[in-house]
């Protein structure tokens, strides 16, 4: 029964990965603390973890629609890529409470900005065509 429900979760986190484009730890960090009584620290890491491969999956799906980006892709994950090892080294020396309060505090925010949409973008991406040799003159 575990494992079933593990994998619905495991669902229910991927639909709304690629639904919404969320990271799964929006759904799986507090699937596996409240409902599987997981501890923050490694319900963090198993979504960490599990976040590779399905990633990968949203990402060929939309890359097929062509809603990607190779460049813009390439450039968040060097970010992405140095962001987690801090974070992961931020996380692991907070005591458990304050993890889940910081936890919180990002859901409710991301929730309050879904609802009132405070989505005034700071910097407008602008379109750029890159043509390739064969049609320069």
């Amino acid at each position: 029964m575990l494992y079933f429900a593990l994998v619905v979760l495991g669902m229910f986190a991927g639909f709304l990965g690629g639904l919404l484009g969320l990271g799964g730890g929006v759904v799986f960090v507090p699937g596996l603390v409240y409902l599987f009584g997981f501890p923050i620290h490694k319900a963090i890491g198993i979504s960490l973890a599990v976040i590779v491969p399905t990633a990968l999956a949203g990402a060929l799906k939309h890359s097929a629609a062509g809603n990607y980006d190779l460049v813009v892709t390439a450039i968040l994950a060097l970010g992405a890529i140095v962001g987690s090892y801090l974070g992961v080294s931020a996380a692991n020396v907070m005591p458990e409470v304050v993890l889940r309060r910081v936890f919180g505090v990002f859901l409710v925010v991301l929730g309050l900005n879904a609802l009132f949409d405070w989505s005034g973008a700071l910097i407008r991406p602008q379109k750029v065509e890159i043509q390739s040799s064969q049609h320069q003159s």
